[in-house]
């Protein structure tokens, strides 16, 4: 009886000690769950906290450069940029000579030199190459689209060469060469090409109802000529005027020339300014409102406004400033020096383009022709 008594009581102390230490072992496992689940929990805070926070950060990053005031805000478009044609890399830094438009079918028109000349497909997606004439691969100063007697034609002004007139499929119409000093009816400019100092500095060129305007500034006989057609040809027209000077239509570097309103309008570059005269060559007034400092080398239209650009950077300016004008004040100061586009400083000039898009929708454009390293780049209106 007393050995069965000793027993139980063994049986009923280890019972309790398993029980105790099953409980203890479950209660080490709820405590190590409950640990490892609120610092899983924790962990979960932690992760969406740092992935909150990368978030942010890449938002900031990535975050749009833009440029400009008030309704002409502008950003880089890197892709249409990269639509540069491959295979004229190389030719790129030699980029000299600005851009027009036919505004019928939005086709662009540019020269590269070494390259040829261009044309650029309304949705600025697609280069092509005109012509095979080796003319045509000499430097584009400038460039204009016209309409002559029905037929579309292009001018371009080649300094210290030629201006070359020439049908859309490249073929060169008339190459009018360096005056002798007899055609104008303007003294001053026969006596200058009558001279053998003289040179042929031809800057740019535009049309207006029959006759190419055309800007000879990279020389002492800082002039505005024209170019007329007979019988197909085209050569010098009796009509100059200008001159070098600060007189109201004397110039100091006439650089750009554009038509607008039945009207010539001329960047006159080292006086900082842009000249309005008649097509006849008098002279009408100058635009208000430009940066003094501001070397303007072109001047061209879209959107009811004027877009304009100087050559160099104005005080600490990343690079040189583009202009949107009303004609009689300045909107908007577009630095695209603002945008960490590489390489471009100088700029030689602006042409704005608009895009139409298959639901109607217009977006506006400005290609730019980077001057010194000839840096090209498109900005994409964002306001």
């Amino acid at each position: 009886m007393k050995k069965r008594t000793t027993l139980t009581v063994i049986l009923i102390l280890t019972f309790l000690v398993i029980s105790n230490t099953a409980t203890a072992q479950e209660n080490q496992k709820i405590h190590e769950h409950t640990h490892h689940s609120n610092e899983h929990a924790h962990n979960d805070v932690a992760d969406n906290h740092d992935h909150e926070h990368t978030q942010s950060d890449q938002i900031t990053t990535m975050a749009k450069l833009v440029t400009g005031q008030g309704e002409f805000i502008f950003s880089w478009d890197q892709k249409l940029t990269a639509a540069f044609p491959k295979d004229a890399y190389e030719f790129e830094p030699g980029m000299h000579g600005g851009f027009n438009e036919d505004p019928e079918t939005g086709i662009v028109y540019t020269g590269i030199p070494g390259y040829g000349l261009c044309s650029i497909s309304a949705d600025l997606m697609t280069w092509s190459t005109l012509g095979t004439d080796e003319r045509l691969k000499d430097n584009i100063h400038g460039i204009t689209f016209f309409i002559h007697k029905g037929v579309k034609h292009l001018a371009v002004a080649q300094e210290g060469k030629r201006v070359l007139v020439l049908t859309l499929d490249g073929k060169i119409v008339s190459e009018i060469l360096k005056p002798i000093g007899a055609e104008f009816k303007f003294a001053t400019t026969n006596e200058f090409f009558s001279s053998e100092d003289s040179n042929f500095g031809v800057t740019d060129v535009t049309y207006l109802k029959g006759t190419i305007y055309v800007a000879h500034g990279y020389s002492q006989g800082d002039f505005v000529m024209t170019i007329k057609e007979k019988g197909g040809v085209w050569s010098w027209g009796n009509l100059a005027w200008g001159g070098k000077g600060d007189n109201p239509g004397q110039f100091q570097t006439a650089h750009g020339i554009y038509t607008h309103d039945d009207h010539i309008l001329v960047a006159n570059r080292a006086a900082g300014q842009v000249v309005k005269f008649t097509k006849k060559g008098k002279f009408v007034e100058t635009f208000n409102d430009i940066p003094k400092g501001s070397l303007v080398c072109n001047v061209s239209y879209k959107s009811e406004h004027f877009f304009m650009n100087a050559l160099s950077a104005i005080g600490d300016q990343k690079s040189a400033p583009i202009y949107v004008h009303t004609g009689d004040k300045l909107v908007s100061t577009v630095i695209p020096g603002d945008l960490d586009i590489p390489i471009l400083t100088n700029i030689h000039q602006v042409w704005p383009h608009i895009v139409e898009g298959a639901n109607g929708s217009k977006q506006l454009y400005l290609l730019v022709h980077g001057w010194n390293k000839g840096k090209f780049a498109v900005l994409k209106l964002e306001k």
